[in-house]
């Protein structure tokens, strides 16, 4: 298998709301769109992203009433604390402070109109390395 690109479909009650979201905070564009669906891009190697309005008739009928949740869409970034600074100063909604954990983690995370949590993540070199061996 050979994979070419990486899309994410979320379906959402207001494919609005999560695209402007998105285009607004985190520089994706529209490829395409109709009413109920958009397709969205970034010129880098970011996932890109299909959203897809509750209901629609284009999903097989187990799916149609299923919405996005439960999952946390991860993008990794460079320069972590200026993308925090930018979306604070730009009134993204932060829902999760940056914070930094113990394995070597940054991140923080936002969370669009239709409850898409978005978390920007940049990986560090740990203080001091997980031990695998618990001492006893």
């Amino acid at each position: 298998m050979n994979v070419s690109a990486s899309t994410l479909s979320l379906t959402v009650a207001d494919v609005d709301a999560s695209r402007d979201f998105l285009c607004t905070h985190l520089g994706y564009t529209v490829a395409m769109a109709d009413d109920g669906f958009a397709s969205l891009t970034r010129g880098d190697a970011a996932v890109d992203i299909v959203l897809l309005r509750k209901g629609i008739e284009v999903l097989p009928a187990e799916q149609r009433d299923r919405e996005a949740g439960g999952l946390i869409l991860a993008l990794t970034v460079t320069d972590l604390d200026a993308e925090e600074a930018r979306l604070r100063a730009a009134g993204a909604p932060i829902t999760m402070p940056l914070r930094e954990e113990p394995w070597g983690e940054r991140l923080f995370q936002m969370t669009d109109p239709n409850g898409v949590v978005v978390q920007l993540v940049e990986w560090t070199v740990p203080a001091q390395p997980a031990d695998s061996n618990d001492e006893k």
